[in-house]
């Protein structure tokens, strides 16, 4: 019989959308983590001095990178022991600021493909 009942219809409306925000939201990061990490693979492919399909191989593994574990360490990780491979002179502050820069810009650009 709750059913039957208005408010109750009324929460159930509420909470499903709640999901279906909650998943949206989740959707949006993970794509946007994801551009994040391809972008961040082509600025580190560069200081590296690789270009074209190297380049775009280096960023599809920097991608690959964060499914390592949960969370962006491994693929600071990733960066980190490239350049410190590559001896490029980038501080870990700064390539956690263009994580940062990066992902607002991948965020950006993902809400800006929507229109």
């Amino acid at each position: 019989m709750l059913e039957d009942c208005p408010e109750m219809a009324g929460f159930d409306d509420r909470e499903k959308g709640y999901e279906k925000k909650f998943a949206h939201d989740e959707e949006l990061k993970f794509k946007a983590t994801a551009r994040r990490n391809k972008l961040l693979g082509l600025w580190a492919a560069d200081l590296m001095g690789l270009s074209g399909d190297e380049a775009q191989d280096y960023a599809k593994a920097v991608v690959k990178a964060d499914f390592d574990e949960p969370g962006e360490e491994d693929v600071f990780r990733k960066i980190r022991a490239d350049f410190d491979a590559k001896s490029i002179d980038q501080s870990d502050h700064q390539i956690r600021r263009h994580m940062l820069e990066l992902m607002a810009e991948a965020v950006n650009q993902i809400e800006n493909e929507g229109n």
